[in-house]
């Protein structure tokens, strides 16, 4: 018997000494992680924010924690104190001798050897940790709440500020969660004592519980209810979020069923719970039972079943009258949550009337018509300017440029550095953090143009970045951007790879603003142990000049930096000043804006693009700008972290030029908006006009497979205004049609940024959809013949996006075509199809397809009467030059041959009318 004592104690200090040593390493990474976070943060300036960060954080659980650990350690305490014991047990039951076993064997084996002070204080703190660690992401809940600010709007039912469902109602329901379970952990320590002590015996009918026993249950359970009844309160406003699906928030059956039950559950609980306070004294144990039944029976009953019956057999039968006031309140309210309540709505003709005249006018849009996809554009720029193969391009980005030959739309690509592409050989650690750090220069081509042999022209090419019409880069140096990168140390002993030279290479020595100063031996074992890297405090190469940069991913330093922005999927490259920059659109979130639709995310339903960030490429230094002032969640951050927002007006203007609308919000606004146009109860209950994306046909094999049409960008003039401008949009067809019923417009450029405009077509006469363009083209028998041709001949035929362009009160169709051979990697940009009426044409290019196009449109036209005359010769050789010109892609010169045939037309029109009389 000693010798097992002996070694219990043994194996209970081997398990101490575990423990302890696996917290230390535990406190001791958090340390680390802090102190070199902290060094960062303070690098970058922004040590405030971090600050803020850390304080919320370690306050949040500092409070839980405390609590948590002291109730739980109360009444694992009060539990101990008060029991009776096994020996008592036996007394009370007449049986002092111990013949009969009154608790069964674990009780009487357990309890004398347990060290029950110290086990309750351990069971305690480890609940608690685990508790306050799993409250730590609610920190941003909290500053959230402290910093709240009005939004200035009230919900419908409640009357409350929308401010009180973005900032307190979830506060509230995090700390009541938080008490539910601090409820529980304390009942189940309490628990466990009062059973292995044999207060708790249910083998001994008909007094299973001690005195003691049922008066800590009796208090832990009239806590429970009161809790119950604050739940019960606060799932009043939670009724604001349901979706019965015919409305999104309170429905009829919610505010005059759910409403009032809800109230008498906050009541019956309350009482309750005064009643099992009072039976601390009276110490019934059929009580607590009785009243647990009664409570959550009447919560099953009322709150489930009967608000189940109603909706069934009274609501349902007459439930568009019913329901009809609370569909306006989720019509209003979710069009207010995505930004949709300020949508202007046009009318588009969608007429006949395209002619080379409308053409020239609209020569911007023209310029700019969309023939590059995104993928064989990026295979074109991996063959023709990756250059050496630890250099890639992982994206394609669509921007618009003032450059010498006008406003252009082009598309341009980063090349990153990619250090997993080194030979495998030269993947040294040298290699990977003190020489390889930086990618190099842009490469930028227009949108519409391509080479003879189906190539795209680079206006910006080559190492270091060559410009043939492009903006001039003088800082090309990528130290920052969106691959994966890892550390690397800078203005050490060797230096740093820049970029192929011929036969040898050049080199450089980083002279920007980021890094942390890393060159005492007490920093480069700090790194080194957060890294787990020792080579960061062996290596030779390090000086004391020598920096560490990190978070060189664009996406985790935004992130890193203010994690409670949600970021875009597709952070753009921008060439501005000579240098390069990164745009990384954010977004403000919630899922607590009431009675709006979740659209997107775990649940959301409320967003706005508060805040654009710009990153140097070269410095590091971060920037967030405020695109959206109004907005209640960023102005609440403003107030929880001043300095890190400035106004948009301090962009630098040069920048400030490239932001544009965000594709990932204008695809949510855009899939909420399909329904919640319908503004009309009756007709949003019948979903009468419900519209959908529009299909198209692209892909490898001539486009066999169809997938939904995503948004654009474009550069056109729209309707009514004076001049081009970049836009993004996207189609729209009616649910389960093809035909083309509108058009939804954000607006990017500066004048009109952030505008959404919704371009309606009438609804008397079939407007062709792009499904339907894409069912024209494939039944064209010279096209289909020609890719079917290719197909068979080893090549292999990728059909490009379809490209609904407005003009006027026209609607025009462009899809390129692009050939690869079968074994080869890079498409040709070969054929232009493009569509108007019921016309389909393909040619080699834009041009030579629309004058191919609007050929047969002046040939369907009825011939002049009226003598021909040197007039009418010297007018049609001008309109073969302009078609010749047109092909060219000469649009100067097509407008000149226009502005010549104008006169002689003219005159012939006159000459007509005098043969006429």
């Amino acid at each position: 018997m000693c010798s097992g004592v002996k070694s219990g104690v043994r194996l209970r200090r081997y398990a101490i000494t575990a423990i302890s040593v696996i917290a230390g390493l535990i406190v001791v990474g958090r340390i680390t992680g802090i102190l070199v976070d902290w060094l960062w943060f303070s690098s970058i300036g922004y040590d405030g924010v971090f600050w803020t960060i850390l304080c919320a954080r370690a306050l949040l659980f500092a409070a839980v924690f405390a609590v948590s650990a002291c109730a739980i350690w109360l009444s694992g305490s009060l539990a101990h104190r008060y029991a009776r014991g096994v020996d008592i047990l036996r007394a009370e039951a007449g049986d002092p001798s111990g013949a009969t076993p009154v608790t069964g064997d674990l009780a009487e084996l357990v309890a004398p050897y347990v060290p029950w002070r110290s086990s309750i204080a351990c069971a305690a703190i480890i609940l608690g940790l685990l508790i306050a660690a799993s409250e730590i992401p609610s920190w941003d809940i909290a500053l959230r709440f402290i910093y709240q600010v009005p939004v200035g709007e009230r919900d419908p039912i409640f009357e409350r500020d929308i401010g009180f469902y973005l900032f307190s109602l979830p506060a509230y329901v995090a700390l009541k969660n938080w008490l539910l379970w601090l409820v529980f952990c304390s009942a189940i320590v309490a628990g466990v004592v009062y059973g292995l002590r044999g207060d708790i015996a249910p083998e001994r009918p008909p007094r299973t519980l001690s005195a003691a026993a049922i008066t800590h249950g009796s208090a832990l359970l009239g806590l429970l209810f009161a809790l119950k009844a604050w739940s019960w309160w606060l799932d009043r406003f939670l009724l604001l979020y349901g979706d019965n699906g015919v409305v999104v928030g309170a429905s009829y059956t919610d505010v005059h069923v759910e409403l009032p039950v809800l109230w008498m559950l906050v009541g019956l609980a309350a009482a309750s719970s005064v009643a099992l306070w009072i039976n601390m004294r009276q110490r019934s144990y059929l009580l607590p039972a009785v009243l647990a039944l009664l409570v959550f029976g009447s919560s099953f009953v009322f709150a489930v079943i009967y608000p189940l019956l109603f909706q069934r057999f009274y609501v349902k039968p007459s439930e568009l009258g019913l329901e009809t006031p609370y569909i306006e309140h989720t019509i209003a309210l979710t069009r207010e949550a995505y930004g949709l309540a300020k949508i202007e709505i046009k009318p588009f003709e969608a007429g006949q009337g395209l002619t080379l005249d409308s053409l020239q006018a609209n020569r911007a849009t023209i310029d700019n018509i969309r023939l590059w996809d995104v993928q064989p554009l990026m295979d074109s720029y991996a063959q023709l300017q990756e250059i050496r193969t630890y250099y890639k391009f992982l994206s394609v980005d669509i921007d618009r440029y003032q450059l010498d030959n006008g406003y252009r739309q082009v598309m341009l690509s980063a090349r990153e550095l990619e250090p997993a592409m080194l030979a495998p050989n030269a993947q040294t650690w040298v290699n990977l953090h003190l020489i390889f750090t930086h990618g190099i220069g842009v490469v930028m081509s227009p949108v519409t143009e391509k080479s003879t042999e189906g190539l795209p022209l680079l206006y910006l090419r080559d190492i270091p970045p060559v410009s043939n019409g492009g903006p001039a880069i003088r800082e090309p140096r990528l130290y920052f951007s969106e691959g994966q990168q890892d550390y690397v140390l800078v203005n050490g002993k060797v230096a740093e790879f820049d970029y192929p030279k011929g036969a040898d290479n050049a080199y450089t020595t980083y002279s920007g603003r980021d890094g942390v100063t890393i060159g005492s031996v007490a920093r480069r074992s700090l790194f080194a142990w957060q890294f787990d890297d020792p080579n960061i405090l062996l290596s030779g190469y390090i000086t004391d000049q020598s920096r560490i940069l990190l978070h060189r991913n664009i996406r985790d330093r935004v992130r890193t930096i203010a994690p409670f922005l949600s970021l875009d999927h597709d952070p753009y490259v921008v060439a501005s000043n000579g240098r390069l920059y990164w745009i990384q659109d954010t977004y403000t979130v919630s899922q607590w804006f009431p009675y709006s639709r979740p659209g997107f995310g775990e649940g959301a339903n409320y967003i706005r693009n508060a805040v654009k960030v710009v990153v140097d490429a070269y410095n590091g230094t971060v920037d967030f700008y405020v695109s959206d002032p109004a907005d209640p969640l960023l102005r609440t951050y403003e107030r929880a972290f001043p300095g890190l927002f400035k106004p948009l007006d301090m962009m630098p203007p040069e920048l400030r030029r490239h932001i544009r609308y965000p594709e990932d919000l204008f695809l949510i606004q855009a899939q909420v908006y399909r329904a919640y146009h319908m503004e009309a109860p009756e007709v949003f209950y019948n979903r009468e006009d419900l519209w959908q994306f529009p299909r198209e046909l692209a892909g490898m094999d001539g486009g066999s497979a169809a997938s939904t049409m995503p948004p654009y960008y474009t550069i056109m003039r729209l309707p009514g205004e004076a001049r081009a401008e970049f836009i993004l949009m996207l189609p729209m067809v009616p649910s389960q049609r093809e035909n083309m019923i509108a058009w939804l417009v954000a607006r990017c450029d500066s004048a009109g940024y952030g505008k959404l405009i919704v371009y309606t077509f009438p609804k008397d006469r079939l407007v062709f959809g792009p499904f339907q363009v894409e069912a024209r083209i494939q039944q064209n028998t010279e096209i289909s013949q020609q890719i079917s041709l290719w197909n068979q001949m080893g090549s292999r035929v990728i059909r490009g996006h379809l490209v609904v362009v407005p003009i006027e009160n026209s609607i025009l169709y462009v899809s390129p075509l692009y050939l690869r051979a079968e074994s080869g990697q890079l498409p040709e940009l070969k054929r232009v199809i493009a569509a108007y009426g019921d016309r389909v044409v393909m040619e080699d290019s834009l041009g030579e397809a629309l004058a191919a196009l609007f050929k047969e449109t002046a040939q369907a036209a009825p011939a002049p009467r009226g003598t021909v005359d040197a007039r009418a010769r010297e007018a049609l050789a001008h309109y073969d030059r302009a078609i010749e010109r047109m092909k060219a892609g000469d649009w100067s010169g097509f407008g000149a041959e226009l502005d010549a045939l104008r006169p002689l037309l003219e005159a012939l029109g006159a000459h007509r009318s005098d043969d006429q009389k």
